[in-house]
């Protein structure tokens, strides 16, 4: 059952950064810019921070089973869809069908992964999750990069149905049917409501910054460091490891330093955006940073969604659906930004702007710190 739910992680996170990897060809293909290529994930973003609380609260009392397979069956939907899209506003639709289902899923799936395992070891299952999750950088967008170059972009967006079609016919058969506040980990083992506030503070700022760069990576690494553009599904992949790396080391240690993982993640995706704005120029430092703002990427979702679980004043799954929306909040943000950076100046801008704002998120979590917790 764990290993479903980790293929539907993976497949989710492809799903919503593949076209980071795909942004010239969709750009060509459907003759639109590359910057509203880029609004894709700005969409996708708004649309999860939107979405994410009032779906977690109309389908509050739905037995989880029910709810899995009903955002799995839309990930499956639209995907097809925009496999089939001819058209920049039928891509678009399709974009935010999905994203509609992965509001809901990082809600619920959370809870009913850990609530599987014993609450000693939470962390770890969280670790797995994002493992799952870490693996789409490392091997579905650059895959789905390689495979997009060789034949047509439709081409990673259809395989992705079919990797979403096998997680749900798993979970439909295999998860057992049950209320959502009768699961072991439905609520959080420390209520703290300033800790819940500082975390959703830094973790949407964290993901304002590196959204600001990231969209924008694959363009940052052509014209700034000189890399040949058939070079870079390689690098995507250099991006993921380092992301697979940060998440494995940083769940191994959740359990036992919950608070510290979240500042470490965030002072060092400060440091490898803005050594990338430094320094990348040069092709082997921009890959030393590359690989650096990858190891913290990952991380700053997991230990945010591990503190929901320790300290959500509330039901977890209401705790995740915040954490999550104010998370993509901050991707749409960031996707934004970049944007408009991207128009204005150049791209190398946008990674000075994102290591500035997640220098910000760690002064609120220095700020939360200094503050005495309040239990709910």
């Amino acid at each position: 059952m764990l290993g479903a739910l980790m293929l539907a992680a993976f497949t989710f996170n492809t799903a919503e950064n593949l076209p980071v990897g795909l942004l010239e060809l969709i750009s060509e293909n459907l003759s639109v810019s590359v910057s509203a290529v880029g609004l894709l994930l700005t969409g996708y973003g708004v649309t999860v921070a939107v979405a994410s609380l009032p779906l977690a609260h109309l389908t509050r009392a739905a037995p989880r089973r029910h709810v899995l397979t009903g955002v799995l069956t839309a990930l499956v939907a639209s995907s097809l869809m925009a496999a089939s899209a001819t058209s920049y506003g039928l891509l678009l639709a399709a974009r935010l069908l999905t994203a509609l289902a992965q509001a809901l899923f990082w809600a619920v799936m959370g809870p009913v992964a850990v609530g599987l395992f014993a609450p000693g070891v939470r962390g770890r299952v969280v670790g797995a999750l994002s493992v799952a999750g870490s693996l789409a950088l490392v091997l579905g967008v650059p895959a789905g990069t390689w495979l997009g170059q060789q034949s047509d972009w439709q081409v990673p967006v259809a395989v992705l149905a079919a990797l979403g079609l096998l997680s749900l016919v798993t979970i439909a058969v295999l998860l057992p049917t049950s209320r959502p506040d009768e699961e072991h980990a439905a609520y959080g083992t420390r209520p703290d409501t300033r800790r819940f506030r500082t975390v959703l503070a830094a973790g949407t700022l964290s993901a304002t910054g590196a959204f600001t760069g990231y969209t924008y990576l694959a363009t940052f690494l052509v014209d700034v460091s000189g890399f040949s553009r058939s070079t870079v599904s390689a690098l995507f992949v250099a991006f993921g490891v380092g992301c697979l790396a940060g998440v494995t080391i940083t769940g191994a240690l959740l359990d036992r330093h919950p608070q510290s993982a979240l500042t470490a993640a965030v002072v060092t995706q400060a440091a490898g955006m803005l050594g990338l704005y430094a320094a990348g120029t040069d092709p082997v430092a921009a890959l030393v940073f590359l690989v650096l703002t990858g190891g913290a990427v990952g991380p700053v979702f997991m230990t945010t969604q591990n503190e929901m679980l320790r300290c959500a004043p509330g039901r977890t799954d209401m705790a995740l659906a915040a954490n999550s929306g104010s998370y993509n909040a901050g991707i749409a943000a960031g996707a934004a930004l970049g944007g408009l950076i991207l128009a204005l100046t150049d791209v190398r801008t946008t990674f000075l702007a994102g290591g500035l704002l997640t220098a910000c998120a760690y002064a609120v979590l220095l700020g939360g710190r200094s503050l005495p917790g309040r239990r709910a």
